[in-house]
Order: C-alpha cells, then structure tokens, then sequence
C-alpha cells in the first residue's frame, strides 16, 4: 500500500513538472527522469533548482525607448537591430565613451586608477570576488575611498564568491562601506533561489563611468597563476551617459540582495591577530604603478610579446550603446533574444568568441541560416577546460559536426584559457558582457550585456579577434568524425544534460 501512494504522489509531482516545463520539452524530459529515478526526491530537487519565488519583478526597460534611434549613415544591419533592440533596453540608445580592455592586468590598472579617482560614490557587483593579491588591494581602496567621504556599496555573489572570507567583510563594513550578498548560500536561499546567480560584473564610479564585461576579482584573470595559466578576456570601460545604465541594473540588484547581518563601527581596522590581513590603517595608499608595471612585464614575457608593444589600444571611442539586462525572474530570455535578433540580421560577418557554447536549437538554427544567407560565421572557442566545464565543454563538441558541415569556420584556441564573451557582426556592431552561450546565462542567471554600434569599437574587437585566431587552430569536419568512441559517448552523455547546464 505505502509503495502505491509512493507511485501516486510522485506521478502527481510528475504532471507538475510536465505542466510547468511544456514550453521546454527537453528540460521536461531530463526532470522526468530524474523523479522517475529518485521518485519524490526528484521533484525536491527540482524545486529547489527551477522555483525562482523571491526574485519576480518586471523587466528593466524605459516607455522613451521608442523615440531613440541610430543615425541614417549606419547600415541597414544595425538599423534593423538598433529597431528590434530597443524594446529589450535598459533606457534605450546611448551615446558614450567606450575603452576596449583585453587583459586581466590592463582592466585591474584602469578600475584602480578610477576608484582612486572617485569623488561621491563607488558601486562594486561581481559574481567572483576572491581574497588574494588582486582583491585585497581592491578591498584596501575601497576602504580608503570610503574614509575620505565616498560612498561605497558592494555586492558579490553567495555562491561564486562563497569563499570571501567574513573578516574582509567586516573590515568593509567598519570603514562604513555597505555590503550585501546576491542569494546567500544559507537557509532561506538555498531552498528556492540557489541555482539563479548574479554573473553581472559591474563598476560604477560616480554615476558618469562603468566597467563591465568577462573579468571578475582574482589573481588568476592577470594570467599569471600558476596553475592556471595564460588568460585571454575582454572588459570595457564606459564614460558618459551610457554608464547611467548600468547604473540602474546595479540599483535593481542591490535592492534584491541581502545586507550582510554584522554590527558595523566606524574606525581605524588594523590587523586582528590570526588573520593573514595585511596591516593598514584608512589613510593609506598603495602604490599601483611599480606592481603593475612588473606584472605587465611578466605577462609580456609569457604572452611572447611586450605588453608595451603591443598593437596600440585602449583609447576611448565613441559609440551608440544599448545595455539589457538578464533577469530569471520574468519569461522572456532578454540576452538570448539580443544575440538571435543579432545573428539573423547579419548581411556580412559573425564572429563570436565565447568559453561556453551549449546553446539551444533556435540559436544553432540562426547560425546555419546566417552561413546560407552568405555570411561568414566564425566561432572561437577554448580547446582547454577544467574539472568545472568539464561535462560543458563536452557538450559543447557535439555541436561541431553540423555547424561545420553547415559552413560554420570553428577555432579551438589553444594558448591558455578563453574567457571572453563577445559577438562582432558586419565589422560595425559588436556584443560585450558577462554571458555565456548556454541555457545558464539565458534563463538561470542575473546577466548584463552591451551593445555597441561602432566601426572603430568593432575594428578593435576584430584585430583582436584575428590576433587570437594566430593562437588557435581551425576544426575540420574530419577531426570531429575521428574522435574516439569513448570521447564520442561522454559527450553525447553531456548533451543529455544539456537543459540543466
């Protein structure tokens, strides 16, 4: 008798998860599965990772979008897109100052140099923020800031940066800095809100300049970790009113994540006894130009190439920016929506960089009609992954076979870890941010991305583009029809998984 009410309660659990998922099947699919395997138990799971019950507000979009609109002398590509875009935007077109940052130590240089600068207030959202040599000299300028009268509010993911320790925090929050975490991994988070992560990483410096893109805080983005290696990523620095955007998404979150519960007091912090802290009092300044320099230098000496011969970049250019957020918390799948609109208004070229590629069929479907229409797609992607893209990595392979076939140009990059995210379309218009190419960052993720209409922007990002195409090596049909039959089994296992990844 128990056993029967088993098999009714978990077939009712079933029809739930069926109901709730018929606009995705293949996800329904996976789920059944699951509770089929661990009948009840399933269905927990479920809920706790597809239940997003605290996170449902509208989407960040303003009524003046429709009034806004690119200059005639664009092409008729990004004319269409700007059109189709705007509804999707933050406060729609935006005219600003656009800095192209394409390495861990550059970006670290030029937001240090800002939040030194800062004069009213400093906003931090990052989805890793990590305790080593690189955020602790972040930490140590954020107090600074905060004891000269700036005000300076934080936010870091519960989940990527779980590991910040809570004596950093308290440092912060002492110099009379607010601090809050995006969906703590803690009780009632982590029953219903867990799986949906803030993989924004976002600047603002007094509400007239932003940085956003691929790079979080950490030591390993300056591609000097040992372990880890040489680091290809892409950043920007926004001047102007196109910062104001981002600004906004910031707001949005901030008002959703949770204050950090410590007592606060406001005084000098000098090193407890027991931590690994160094000591400084408020008044402090570190010295950022001799530790960078030698950095850099080190960076040039592992890339093969000096930093300071490098082709010359990083000057502001103008630009049309439109800044959209992704948001779990409402239906439509606003970054997957800007990358499709994208990919089938293309006339010319596609070029796409990206860590993650597990995208869903209407995106594969785009990028093939995109080559029948006659227009170059290349995608670029890392060869190297480790034990946390493993099975995203693996899925990603089984996706190969029919782009190439399709016509689809695919490079494995292979001198050290890819992390950028960026899409170029027609050598004009040009996609940044912080998502990925999976079913993550288009339906579970807090996202932000950056749309620039641009030549000089874009010509920045394709010389970029081709310089990493010299460190990669171009897929044949023929590499993907001779893998091992044991790799072969372990991604199409992974493309099971797909939905959930």
């Amino acid at each position: 008798m128990w056993f029967l009410w088993l098999y009714l309660l978990n077939t009712f659990f079933m029809l739930i998860v069926a109901i709730r998922e018929v606009r995705r099947p293949a996800k329904a699919l996976i789920w059944l599965t699951i509770c089929l395997i661990l009948p009840v138990i399933g269905f927990g799971l479920y809920l706790s990772t597809t239940n997003p019950v605290c996170i449902r507000r509208e989407r960040l979009t303003s009524p003046h979008n429709k009034s806004d609109k690119l200059p005639d002398s664009f092409s008729r590509s990004a004319l269409v897109i700007d059109h189709a875009l705007r509804h999707f935007t933050v406060h729609g077109l935006r005219t600003g100052q656009v800095q192209v940052l394409t390495n861990g130590i550059e970006t670290y240089e030029k937001l240090m140099e800002s939040i030194q600068n800062a004069q009213k207030a400093i906003d931090l959202e990052y989805y890793i923020y990590r305790d080593d040599q690189i955020g602790h000299r972040i930490t140590n300028l954020l107090i600074e800031r905060a004891a000269a009268g700036v005000q300076v509010r934080f936010v870091r993911d519960g989940l990527g940066s779980r590991k910040f320790p809570r004596f950093q925090i308290k440092r912060m929050m002492d110099a009379g800095i607010e601090c809050r975490t995006f969906f703590p991994a803690r009780l009632p988070w982590i029953l219903s809100n867990w799986n949906y992560r803030d993989h924004c990483k976002i600047v603002t410096i007094d509400g007239k300049e932003a940085f956003t893109g691929g790079i979080n805080v950490g030591y390993e983005y300056t591609g000097l970790k040992p372990n880890v290696g040489f680091w290809r990523d892409t950043h920007l620095r926004i001047e102007g009113e196109a910062a104001l955007d981002l600004q906004t998404i910031f707001d949005a979150h901030w008002n959703i994540a949770s204050p950090e519960q410590m007592k606060t007091r406001t005084h000098r912090y000098t090193k407890n006894e027991g931590t690994h802290s160094e000591n400084i009092t408020l008044t402090d300044r570190p010295v950022l130009s001799g530790w960078l320099a030698e950095w850099g230098a080190e960076l040039g000496t592992m890339d093969g190439t000096s930093i300071d011969k490098a082709p010359n970049k990083g000057a502001l250019q103008k630009a049309y920016v439109q800044t959209f957020e992704g948001n779990p918390g409402i239906p439509t799948p606003i970054i997957r929506e800007v990358s499709f609109i994208c990919l089938t208004q293309a006339t010319k070229s596609i070029d796409i960089t990206t860590p993650y590629f597990v995208p869903d069929e209407d995106i594969i479907m785009a990028i093939k009609t995109a080559v029948a229409r006659g227009v170059r797609v290349r995608l670029l992607v890392p060869s190297q992954t480790d034990l946390s893209t493993l099975i995203v990595g693996a899925a990603s392979r089984t996706y190969f076979g029919e782009l190439l076939e399709a016509g689809v140009h695919i490079y494995l990059y292979e001198k050290g870890m890819l992390h950028a995210k960026v899409m170029i379309i027609d050598e004009e218009i040009a996609e940044v941010g912080s998502a990925n190419y999976d079913l993550r960052s288009h339906r579970l993720n807090y996202e932000v991305c950056e749309i620039l209409y641009s030549d000089d922007v874009a010509r920045e990002l394709m010389k970029q583009f081709e310089r990493d195409l010299t460190d990669s090596v171009q897929l044949s049909i023929e590499d993907v029809q001779h893998r091992p039959l044991s790799q072969r089994i372990l991604d199409q296992g992974a493309r099971l998984l797909f939905p959930l990844l």
